[in-house]
């Protein structure tokens, strides 16, 4: 009976390293971090006139360089172009909160930053480090608004629903159908436990 109960559990542990190592994720479904670029606007402060201010750029800013950045073949293409582009992004705010009646300036910077997982209609973005457009406008003490740059996820904003099919050609195949689950799977979670514990990894060194 010992031995039974020896071999049973023994098989019990094998099943579940087993499932355990199917459900983390590929490097083809973690490249999602690497493939992403997000957007992060702040406004000047929470006055209504502010957060319509905000909604106003984000709205002219996904319609003029979101549309830009769709363009290009791969995330690297993305990565690369925008550094170059953040003084032309930051003239064009300066410029349009202006014509919005406001007087204060923009801040405009490329880096990474930390997102908490997000809904977009039927996809979900998970948490972690992301490479990130942040836009400060003015004093920068309002609510946040952020969404995804690249792929084009946000260029149908004005209810934040996604573009169908297209919105996930810039991830790998397997990236795509991890997201456009619509639901929190075990996957998903180790996805971003694996993106929590590599970050600190990252900033001890």
């Amino acid at each position: 009976m010992k031995k039974r109960c020896g071999f049973m559990s023994a098989v019990i542990s094998v099943l579940t390293v087993v499932l355990i190592i199917a459900a983390l994720p590929t490097d083809k479904e973690a490249s999602l971090y690497t493939d992403t670029v997000r957007l992060h606007i702040l406004a000047n402060s929470d006055r209504e006139s502010d957060q319509e201010l905000k909604i106003e750029i984000r709205d002219r800013l996904l319609g003029k360089y979101g549309e830009m950045l769709s363009l290009y073949s791969n995330p690297e293409e993305v990565r690369a172009a925008i550094p170059a582009l953040l003084s032309d992004i930051k003239y064009d705010v300066d410029i349009w909160v202006a014509e919005c009646g406001a007087s204060y300036k923009s801040q405009v910077t490329m880096g990474t930053e930390w997102y908490e997982r997000r809904e977009y209609g039927e996809l979900s973005i998970p948490e972690g480090y992301y490479t990130s457009l942040k836009i400060e406008l003015g004093e920068a003490d309002g609510q946040n608004w952020w969404c995804v740059m690249y792929p084009p996820l946000c260029l149908n904003i004005a209810t934040e629903d996604i573009c169908g099919d297209d919105a996930i050609l810039g991830y790998s195949d397997e990236a795509g159908a991890l997201i456009s689950r619509g639901k929190y799977t075990v996957k998903f979670k180790l996805l971003e436990l694996a993106s929590e514990v590599f970050s600190k990894i990252s900033r001890a060194r």
